[in-house]
């Protein structure tokens, strides 16, 4: 939007701002109408229900071999499934929070919140919130939660004053991504306590509180009940560990080494989009694996999309992008996990970002 003199009888006299006609904003609108006439926001339910009653089944098989194992050691091989199995479902969860399971706001907000918290662990409140806003600003500084400040940097626009052990474990960082993702699933339900407990308001918030003290009153006490202490807490930090690394690993690869942009940055929502998010190769397995995250780059210009719609959307996307010059990012997961690590080294060492696209530039603020 620009501001233009003109030389008229007064010279104080300024014109109405113009409005400059954006291409890539334009040519995104024209993008969104063919996959709409597509019929690639339509809904999936019957998928949905399969994939639930799918999970619900694998949750029985574990938890009736949870009771005929009894108290030994092999129950650390179901504390492991359990971990994996409630990473499903918080996929599951983390679509219908997005809207992309039922067509009804209402029955999607209900199936992500019963998900979350009667079988994750989470709050649905917390996670809402936090989600949200990464999806508004994708890596943007001080305004995407998920590069915020803390055990990791994920930025180089950070304060400089960490101290000798905060500096010293900078220049390692990225190698112990991985073992501080054991702990992830801590810090979700903790984090998830401390929101239901803040003093503004939570939607919700005692039905919430209700269910997180249903959901780990009754795990906690059957798992403590039928195995000895020992084994118990082997099984509880196992389970634990495993849905904080699977979790983290799924998540991980999307956005971290990928451009960071600055706070009120000027940029469109398409180059924004695309710009800050990778994809994951491997095909519908990887699909399955990661929960849709693989195709993050379609799920974050197309949130409410089911899961099956995102890979035939893909190759609509690659072209848009090409024509529009955004640069479209997909690699291999061991390859993302490869250069997420080299990145948050660099990063740690406070040397240039070799991810700072030349792009980025153009949308710093004046």
């Amino acid at each position: 939007m620009t501001l233009t003199n003109h030389p008229t009888s007064s010279p104080t006299r300024v014109e109405r701002p113009k409005i400059r006609a954006n291409e890539v904003v334009n040519s995104y609108s024209a993008l969104l109408k063919s996959v709409r006439a597509a019929g690639l926001l339509r809904r999936r339910r019957g998928y949905y229900v399969v994939l639930l009653c799918i999970l619900g089944l694998a949750g029985a098989v574990l938890w009736t071999s949870f009771f005929l194992i009894g108290d030994a050691w092999t129950q650390l091989l179901v504390a492991a499934a359990l971990g994996i199995l409630y990473t499903q479902f918080a996929f599951v969860g983390h679509e219908a929070a997005h809207q992309q399971v039922f067509a009804s706001r209402v029955a999607n907000e209900w199936t992500a919140r019963l998900i979350a918290t009667s079988l994750v662990g989470m709050s649905y409140a917390y996670w809402t919130d936090k989600h949200g806003r990464h999806h508004v600003r994708p890596n943007g500084v001080n305004e995407d939660p998920d590069i915020a400040p803390g055990a990791v940097i994920f930025h180089n626009e950070v304060p400089a004053n960490r101290g000798f052990i905060g500096r010293a474990f900078g220049t390692r960082q990225g190698y112990f991504l991985f073992p501080l993702l054991l702990f992830l699933g801590y810090t979700l339900y903790a984090d998830s306590v401390k929101y239901l407990f803040r003093a503004a308001s939570v939607a919700h918030r005692w039905l919430e509180v209700a269910l997180l003290g249903m959901r780990f009153g009754v795990y906690l006490s059957v798992v403590f009940l039928f195995l000895s202490p020992g084994v118990a807490v082997a099984f509880v930090a196992v389970q634990t560990a495993v849905f904080g690394l699977y979790m983290g690993g799924c998540f991980a690869p999307n956005h971290k080494g990928m451009p960071v942009l600055p706070e009120r940055s000027r940029v469109d929502f398409f180059t924004r989009q695309v710009l800050t998010s990778r994809n994951i190769g491997g095909g519908r397995f990887m699909t399955v694996f990661m929960g849709g995250l693989n195709h993050q780059v379609e799920h974050h210009l197309f949130p409410d999309m089911p899961r099956p719609h995102l890979r035939k959307v893909r190759r609509l996307v690659k072209t848009h992008c090409a024509t529009a010059g955004v640069p479209y990012t997909e690699t291999g997961l061991i390859r993302s996990y490869v250069i997420v690590i080299r990145y948050l080294n660099r990063v740690g060492m406070k040397a240039a970002d070799p991810f700072t696209c030349p792009i980025t530039d153009r949308y710093r603020p004046s």
